[in-house]
């Protein structure tokens, strides 16, 4: 994504990690969010020939922190000033500054300010950094599904992934993983009758066979065809019912109910 200030750009690591770069068109520093592997930061910075001057954390798993030390090594072999940020419940070594709800980052030589969710669910401290048009939600909302439950509980999650749906609905998602087309192998399983997610389904098979991206998504669309922002639609309910056998009483009841249901599909 590219406005008149600044560009996102995703760098591929592991499987099917994005760790997100943010740069700017009027200087040649950027930052990183949930840099999990150092070789490939290290690789579009010299490509690129950038300065790292910030990382954005939200959680502590390995495959988002695991490239922090050698890129901060890396940094001071460079003379760069690096600042880490990070969520202030988690054990994170080399934060330099930690965050929760409704705090501010503010990366004015990316012309970047962002406002912090605390979004526990997928881990107890997990947050995300949000501005005008975008959010960086690392494990907790992807295209089509939502992270596994680790530490948190489902009413813990589904209130983060409500936090979520309310943000403006052209807000761009950038989570940490392309898992759009397993996601919606299951959404279609829970919605077999929803139309807009049949039709994003075929936009999603096209793109993935030219091996390109499906991230970002935009709380538009998930609205429409992803069934754990869609607790409370009629269909979803129903769904819910029919695998579990039980009624809901509560939509958070139905988002525990289709969560079980993916972590078994």
């Amino acid at each position: 994504m590219t406005n008149s200030h600044q560009t996102v750009t995703a760098i591929k690591a592991f499987n099917d990690n994005y760790i997100w770069a943010i740069s700017s068109e009027s200087n040649d520093k950027i930052a990183l969010v949930d840099p999990g592997d150092a070789l490939v930061c290290l690789e579009y910075l010299q490509t690129n020939n950038l300065i790292l001057s910030a990382i954005l954390i939200t959680h502590h798993h390995n495959d988002h922190v695991g490239g922090i030390a050698k890129l901060l090594e890396y940094a001071k072999d460079n003379a760069w000033s690096v600042t880490v940020y990070g969520p202030a419940t988690e054990n994170i070594a080399q934060l330099d500054i930690t965050l929760k709800e409704n705090d501010t980052v503010s990366l004015p030589e990316l012309n970047c300010h962002f406002t912090v969710l605390d979004l526990p669910g997928h881990t107890k401290g997990h947050i995300a950094y949000y501005d005008e048009n975008k959010v960086f939600c690392g494990d907790t909302l992807f295209s089509g599904g939502c992270g596994r439950l680790f530490e948190g509980t489902p009413q813990q999650m589904h209130h983060s992934l409500t936090k979520l749906a309310n943000l403006a609905t052209d807000t761009l998602i950038y989570c940490a993983h392309e898992y759009t087309q397993a996601n919606l192998s299951f959404a279609l399983a829970v919605e077999p009758d929803n139309t807009d997610l049949h039709n994003y389904a075929e936009q999603v098979k096209v793109k993935r066979q030219q091996n390109h991206a499906t991230i970002p998504s935009n709380i538009a669309l998930e609205l429409q065809i992803n069934p754990f922002l869609r607790c409370h639609e009629h269909s979803i309910k129903l769904a819910a019912q029919s695998y579990s056998n039980e009624n809901q009483p509560s939509n958070s009841d139905v988002f525990a109910a289709i969560r079980a249901w993916k972590d078994n599909f």
